[in-house]
């Protein structure tokens, strides 16, 4: 049994949620730069030389790439064998959260009640995944996530008769009905399986993983290639002024379903796909 004391958690917390503010993954980075070498469009090469300079300059200045710094989606992998102590593990992901936002100078987005409103003021709650896992250590992942992007994310119950091509088309339809509102590039992350509310969570997580790596699945590695291929063949492209470039990349996640279902969600995320992991 290991002892962490949460307050290293409040710190890890504080520290992503500024830094994946400021700095894009690698990854997302690369893709946009690939992207602006495929271009032949002026007005598609100009967005995105427009999104490589505004990166580089958030990074270098440390300042935030877009103005809507999110929601702080969090998520948790706690080792079994960990023992936590000084505090209440979700107290502390919030109280890190409120640090950064504040600390960082980022926009604070959240409202304390849907209907109602009124904003909380720090930018908590935390939208709080946990998975407990084998080991010692804390696996911690920031992902601010704004709505411009998360607005346009859609959840369907197909049924099995459906099939893969009914899979295949609610995808692309819900791509094309958002249009150029969640500010593309984007990177699409599709969840398949399990029931009404994992196969959400499986969407949300597949944004998670770096769109330079398929899945370990060839048929959903194929199937993936296949849809970024035919969403790009929309011709939205960059901020939706047409062009070769709608995605930087289609990323799957199943899980095991019942016989009588097939649910699918669709969770976009803009250019700016912000995560960040720490591990304790």
């Amino acid at each position: 049994m290991r002892e962490i004391k949460v307050n290293k958690i409040t710190e890890a917390v504080r520290r992503m949620c500024i830094s994946s503010n400021y700095h894009l993954p690698e990854d997302v980075r690369q893709a946009i730069g690939t992207a602006l070498e495929k271009e032949d469009g002026s007005i598609a090469r100009g967005i995105l030389q427009q999104l490589v300079e505004n990166e580089k300059m958030a990074s270098e200045k440390e300042v935030p790439i877009c103005q809507d710094t999110g929601m702080a989606c969090v998520f948790l992998e706690v080792g079994q064998d960990v023992h936590l102590t000084g505090g209440n593990l979700y107290d502390a992901v919030h109280e890190g959260v409120r640090q950064g936002y504040t600390e960082g100078y980022l926009r604070k987005s959240v409202e304390r009640d849907p209907v109602r409103r009124g904003n909380t003021g720090d930018n908590t709650p935390a939208m709080i995944t946990t998975d407990i896992v084998p080991g010692d250590r804390i696996r911690i992942t920031v992902a601010p996530k704004g709505f411009g992007s998360e607005n346009m994310g859609a959840l369907k119950m197909l049924k099995p008769s459906a099939g893969l091509e009914g899979i295949k088309d609610f995808i692309l339809e819900t791509v094309e009905q958002a249009g150029p509102n969640p500010c593309p590039p984007i990177v699409v992350g599709v969840g398949i399986g399990g029931n009404f509310d994992h196969v959400a969570l499986l969407a949300k997580k597949a944004l998670l993983r770096p769109v330079t790596i398929r899945h370990p699945d060839p048929f959903y590695a194929a199937l993936e290639e296949e849809l970024l291929d035919r969403i790009n063949a929309l011709g939205i492209g960059p901020q939706g002024f047409g062009g070769r470039t709608t995605a930087l990349g289609v990323n799957i996640e199943t899980l095991p379903t019942h016989i009588a279902g097939m649910p699918c969600a669709v969770n976009i995320s803009c250019h700016v796909t912000r995560h960040e992991t720490e591990v304790i």
